[in-house]
Parts: structure tokens; sequence; C-alpha cells
């Protein structure tokens, strides 16, 4: 822990990256409620921040499964070429309004083809929006990669159709895979054979694992499929007592797995308690590969300049923990190593120089 400490204008001009955000859980409140409008969806209600309010209320249940049912009005939205387009680009312009200098983003393409997208079409739109975001995002002066993970729905049967596809687009954007949805009772080892097709086709991948379930999910996520980093993963702080650490989480800790943590979010599902002892600290201080995450920005009506302040503000972090996190979150980036070094080195680094 350092003394170091930051104002919130510092933390708005810092350089971010983000490895854990949903593209249905970051819509722009507007867009939802015009969009609704002009497919015929019915929302709780019509008013813009009204409905932020609602998203941040309806998800702040302690229950993971009701959090992810507050999806269904944004997927609503997101069924037409029209609509993914649009809250692709302006999804990559409220990162770079941010700071946010590298992302990841991730959606499961099943759940936009009730418009009657086939699935190569629904990647292949959001992949054009993306760029499009890109492109205005960098002549305003404010640059952003941003690579995607398709998603497959660990609770049905189309995972595998996912993992094709991230195999078919990975030189068209898509820089990885992940599954996503209710964990419980859901096993990633359900999906072996899609795990280790993308491991023949050298296609990384990330699991939800241990926000929801226990060590078991982060063992079966590891050590049968074979992540290469743990979405969330806070329950890995049940592997260790009084700061010794067992053998699942030395072997996490010492590989340097990256956990993809997400404090708000995890308030919202229960998986954490509160900001100031959230495992984030306590892990980043044991020494584990860390990185702060959104997780949805819509339904935990958050930012990474508001992630970053509540650490600040309730669990001490200085300038120096915030860029721990920040060149963790690049160095386990699903792109190129000589990319990454160039991230580090150019954009986060010098940005970190105040």
């Amino acid at each position: 822990m350092t003394a170091t400490r930051v104002d919130a204008d510092v933390i708005r001009r810092l350089p971010k990256a983000v490895l854990h955000d949903h593209l249905d859980g970051g819509l722009r409140p507007a867009t939802v409620v015009e969009l609704a409008q002009e497919v015929g969806h019915t929302l709780p209600t019509t008013d813009p921040d009204e409905l932020a309010a609602w998203y941040f209320e309806a998800a702040n249940s302690g229950d993971l499964v009701r959090y992810i049912a507050t999806f269904e009005h944004t997927l609503a939205v997101m069924q037409t070429r029209e609509g993914l387009l649009r809250t692709a680009e302006e999804y990559v312009l409220d990162l770079a309004a941010d700071g946010v200098v590298y992302a990841e983003v991730r959606y499961a393409p099943e759940l936009n083809t009730n418009g009657g997208l086939a699935l190569a079409e629904v990647v292949e739109t959001v992949q054009e929006g993306l760029a499009a975001g890109m492109a205005k995002a960098a002549a305003a002066g404010t640059p952003v990669r941003v690579g995607t993970l398709l998603c497959g729905m660990r609770m049905f049967d189309r995972v595998r159709e996912a993992a094709d596809l991230a195999v078919a687009f990975r030189d068209a954007g898509v820089v990885g895979f992940d599954i996503a949805g209710a964990e419980a009772g859901f096993p990633a080892a359900d999906h072996l054979a899609a795990f280790e097709h993308l491991r023949r086709e050298s296609v990384p991948f990330t699991i939800h694992a241990g926000e929801a379930d226990g060590l078991s999910s982060i063992h079966q996520a590891l050590q049968i499929c074979g992540a290469q980093r743990l979405g969330h993963g806070v329950r890995i702080t049940d592997d260790i007592v009084d700061g010794k650490l067992g053998r699942l989480a030395g072997w996490v800790r010492d590989r340097r797995i990256a956990l993809e943590m997400c404090p708000t979010s995890n308030l919202q599902t229960g998986a954490a308690t509160s900001i100031a002892e959230h495992p984030i600290t306590a892990l980043k201080d044991l020494g584990f590969r860390v990185t702060l995450n959104t997780d949805n920005r819509l339904v935990s009506g958050t930012t990474m300049t508001r992630e970053m302040s509540l650490l600040v503000e309730q669990a001490g972090w200085g300038l120096e923990d915030l860029r721990t996190v920040t060149v963790n979150a690049v160095k386990s980036a699903f792109i190129p190593f000589d990319e990454r070094k160039a991230l580090i080195e150019d954009v986060v680094l010098p940005g970190y120089a105040l």
C-alpha cells in the first residue's frame, strides 16, 4: 500500500485499461429509451435518468441471477443491425471519454439473433460499430484500442458455436473467448469440447469463475478447461488463510493468472461486502495479478474513473496502486506481446508520470 493519493480530476485523466466489460451491460440510458420506442419494447420508465436509477437499484439485489435479469431491456434493443451498430459505436466513445486506452468488450452473439440476424452477421455488425467508434475517438484525439471477446452462455447449448465464431473472426477484431451466465449449477467443464477446440486453434480464453461459486469453479476453469484468465475470481480468497496461500491460490499468483475484478458489480451480486474490504486490495498486496474492471457500466452505474475513485476513497489506494492494476491489465490482454509492450511503455507509464 502506498501513501500517494490522487484526486478525482487526476483520476479522470489517467490512462485506463479494462478487460471485463459487457457490451449489453453498458448502453447509454437515453439510447435504450430511443431504441425501445423504435422496436416497440416496453421499459420500466422512458425517462433516461429514471431508467439509469432503475437499473442500479434492480441490480443491487445481492443475487447474480437477479442481476443478470436486468439485461432483458438492453438486449431487447440490440436485435437489429441499426441497434447493434449504434450501441457498439457509443460503447467505444464512452470508454474514450473515460480515459480508457485499451478495452476488451464481451458479449454473447446468440443473445442478439431474435431479430433474424445470423450469428456471423451479429459479429460482423458489432465489429463495424466498434471500428466506427475507434475511428471517431482517434479523430477526437482520444484513441482507444478495443478487442472483442465472444461469449457462450454456459446454461445453454450453443457454446461450441460461439467458440467456432471466435476462431473464424480472430483476424477481424475478435481477440478471445469467454463463457458467461449463471455460474452455480452450470460448470465450465460441461463445455470442455469448446475449450479444447480453442486451445487447438490457439485462441485465448477467460472464464467467469469464483464469483457466484467457490474454489471448485476456479479449479475447473483453470486446471480442467485451461483458462488463461479468471472472470472475477474473488473466491480465490477461500484458499488463503492468514496470508498463507493454498495450492490453488499459489498456482494463480505464481503463474500470473489475471483476476478480472469488478468491485461495484461484486457488491451488487453479493460476492463482496464493501469496497474497503473487497478482496482486490488484499490480493494486490499479496502479489496477485489483479485487474480493475467495470463489468456492466449501465447496470452497475459505474465507469473506470468511478471504480478507481472508490478504491482511492474507501480502500486507501494511491497512484502507484492504480498504475499497477492498469499495467496488469495490459500485460494480460489477449493481443500480441509487442502491442502490449508498446501500450505500456508509450501510453500507460507516461500517463502515470505525474
